[in-house]
């Protein structure tokens, strides 16, 4: 799973379970080669692979959207958007301090490819570890961010960050457990989906 995940949701359960685990951050296209090839034994995914060996079961969704410091003026975003200016919210947006994380620019990508209809053809200005990184540093600070609405959803209600835009169409990508066909792990893998499934409900509720 990618790092924000396993933070979010399974890191505070680690000392009660009754079994050995190890925890795998990576690329999504290599975790699904290491599943099929028995080197991992489960997976939280945004994305299908097409190997004959796995199973992909979806639990949950999450939103790509864009988020502001506390602190930015969002007064410009606000009046683009009431008069419906997508090309003039896009370049008055590129002229903004962006932050993202070295490991995973395809959120940023793919909002901006929906909503622009365009590459996002300039650089954020700070690259940081991962999500939770972007978070802090936007905390009461100026900037934007492209990420997965569960992970920024306390800072928002907290107001340290804005919610500022969930573009022309929501952005939501499907979440699954993948698993081998034939796994001698079956019990621990149920109660890991289920510490995931609960955390999940008590976060779209």
């Amino acid at each position: 799973m990618c790092f924000e995940t396993f933070q979010y949701t399974l890191e505070e359960h680690i000392p009660k379970l009754p079994f050995n685990l190890i925890i795998k951050f990576g690329e999504y296209p290599q975790m699904q080669h290491d599943l099929d090839n028995g080197l991992l034994d489960l997976i939280v995914t945004p994305q299908k692979g097409n190997q004959k060996n796995l199973l992909y079961e979806p639990f949950s969704t999450e939103r790509i959207v864009l988020i502001a410091g506390g602190k930015t003026d969002l007064q410009p975003i606000e009046s683009l958007l009431k008069s419906a200016s997508i090309a003039e919210l896009g370049a008055y947006l590129k002229e903004q301090l962006w932050y993202s994380t070295t490991a995973d620019m395809e959120h940023m990508k793919n909002f901006w490819k929906k909503n622009f209809k365009e590459h996002p053809d300039f650089r954020p200005n700070y690259l940081v570890p991962n999500i939770s990184s972007i978070i802090r540093c936007l905390s009461d600070g100026v900037g934007f961010s492209i990420v997965p609405d569960f992970l920024c959803r306390e800072a928002i209600d907290q107001q340290k960050i804005k919610l500022v835009w969930e573009g022309t169409e929501p952005m939501d990508n499907t979440l699954y457990f993948g698993t081998r066909k034939n796994t001698m792990y079956q019990e621990q893998l149920n109660r890991l989906e289920m510490i995931f499934r609960e955390k999940w409900e008590k976060v779209m509720s």
